[in-house]
């Protein structure tokens, strides 16, 4: 709990130290050699164990092997980088931009086409070094700023770290995206653009580097696979308080907001779903089996998820909606993300079948008790599935798939999740919070009545769909 109260506190870290990294090495008895682990940075034997039995001659410790690049890994990943893009331009624009009034689909997509050019430039200026390089436990150094030092021949493992670059942009960029449908149809153009470039360099960078760049969560033992935390939660979050400051769309409650066209809604989805493969697959960061795994899981947790929404659907409402099976399937993907290469098939069917119904309720019964106009669900969906995939993963997280990783006790494992979940939340609340504000005074973030009415696409773009 300090840690997540320092967390808040991550602008006085930007100042702090490095962060030492050592893996303890265990010397072997006296007539074997002695190894050491290629993971060890620094290490020493202590003198009882460097001391052996008199020997003709002492054998030398063996060499430290190189990392070296995998061809095959490298082809996944840029195959992977590619589908991650896809699930925002066009996954994301469709399936939002189907969701809104006529008026608005423009606006709406130029959302997540701006995120791509606008998180990019932010990345590799200092995204980037922020997250992924040695600073201390919340926050990286700026050792890399555009990209400063990595050559063509720098690997992250076993792939060009160029490549791991790209890969985690395209993460990224598709967090910052998810907010957009919180806030759709009623905040002015400049001021999105304005707050997402603040927004993935003051709250994203910092939370990948808790999470995957070596910091507190990371050593906690915190499991997130590929982004429940990092970015579900973050966005979701950050999508709830944007709604919250913006206030509600005109005419909601009294006037039809029913979407204008479904059929782009349920091509987005589709292009999601594909490209989820390699949100989730890429992350084992290689072509290996754990990629395989993270595949086969999130296919069944999002097919889980869907038929699960539909049922609940039929049940509640009398009909099984199409919105609705392309909404259940997000969900699954969701909630499986931090759990993708941790779980087995079980496991998988089981997230799935419980997200898509807990998801179903964070759109309509949460959704009305927190009186936000969380325009496109980005809280219910995201949010709410991130948070479930998260404490999900240390109940179903298996010795199986994991091997000696296993966490070695459920309810330990349990409280480091949620204090990711709390830790994620707080900071990305109050973040979202001081930046928007900054933003209202300045140049404000809400269009005028007269431009809502108009609609969005006219009254920022000058542009309509006739």
């Amino acid at each position: 709990m300090k840690k997540m109260l320092l967390a808040l506190s991550l602008s006085g870290a930007l100042l702090g130290g490095s962060v030492a990294w050592a893996e303890e090495v265990t010397a072997s008895a006296p007539s074997e050699e002695i190894t050491t682990s290629v993971e060890t940075t620094a290490a020493a034997l202590p003198d009882a164990q460097a001391v052996a039995t008199p020997a003709p001659a002492e054998e030398a410790a063996a060499p430290v092997a190189e990392p070296t690049l995998d061809t095959g890994d490298t082809a996944w990943i840029l195959v992977s980088t590619a589908l991650v893009l896809l699930m925002t331009i066009p996954g994301l624009a469709l399936f939002y931009g189907g969701m809104v009034r006529k008026k608005n689909v423009l606006s709406t997509m130029a959302h997540s086409f701006v995120a791509a050019a606008v998180v990019s430039l932010a990345w590799v200026i200092v995204g980037y070094t922020l997250a992924f390089t040695e600073g201390n436990a919340f926050i990286g150094g700026f050792d890399k700023v555009m990209l400063s030092g990595i050559t063509t021949t720098a690997l992250t493992g076993t792939i060009p770290e160029i490549l791991f670059v790209i890969f985690q942009m395209t993460f990224a960029i598709i967090t910052v995206a998810i907010i957009s449908g919180s806030i759709a149809e009623r905040m002015k153009f400049g001021a999105f653009v304005a707050f997402i470039a603040i927004w993935v360099v003051v709250v994203y960078a910092p939370i990948t580097h808790w999470v995957w760049g070596g910091g507190w969560l990371f050593n906690d033992g915190a499991l997130d696979f590929a982004g429940g935390t990092v970015v579900h939660i973050n966005s979701g979050v950050a999508g709830l308080v944007a709604a919250y400051m913006l206030g509600k769309r005109m005419g909601l409650g009294r006037e039809s907001m029913a979407p204008h066209n479904l059929t782009l809604t349920v091509l987005g989805a589709s292009l999601v779903w594909v490209g989820w493969f390699g949100f989730n697959g890429g992350s084992a960061l290689g072509a290996n089996g754990s990629a395989g795994y993270a595949l086969v899981t999130t296919q069944v947790a999002a097919a889980a998820a869907a038929v699960a929404w539909l049922i609940t659907e039929k049940v509640v409402r009398g009909k099984a909606s199409v919105l609705g099976g392309a909404s259940g399937a997000v969900a699954g993907l969701v909630v499986i993300t931090p759990a993708a290469g941790f779980v087995t098939v079980g496991g998988a069917l089981a997230m799935g079948l419980i997200g898509g119904v807990v998801c179903f309720w964070g759109i309509t019964g949460l959704k009305r008790a927190l009186k936000a106009d969380d325009s496109l669900d980005a809280f219910g969906l995201h949010g709410v599935g991130g948070i479930v995939g998260a404490i999900l993963t240390a109940f179903f997280a298996s010795e199986f798939i994991m091997g000696d990783n296993a966490p070695a006790n459920m309810m330990s494992q349990l409280w480091v999740q949620i204090e990711g979940v709390l830790a994620t939340i707080a900071y990305s609340a109050v973040l979202t919070f001081v930046i928007l504000k900054v933003i209202d005074v300045v140049i404000g973030i809400r269009v005028e009545a007269d431009d809502e009415r108009m609609g969005l696409d006219l009254s920022q773009h000058g542009e309509r769909i006739e």
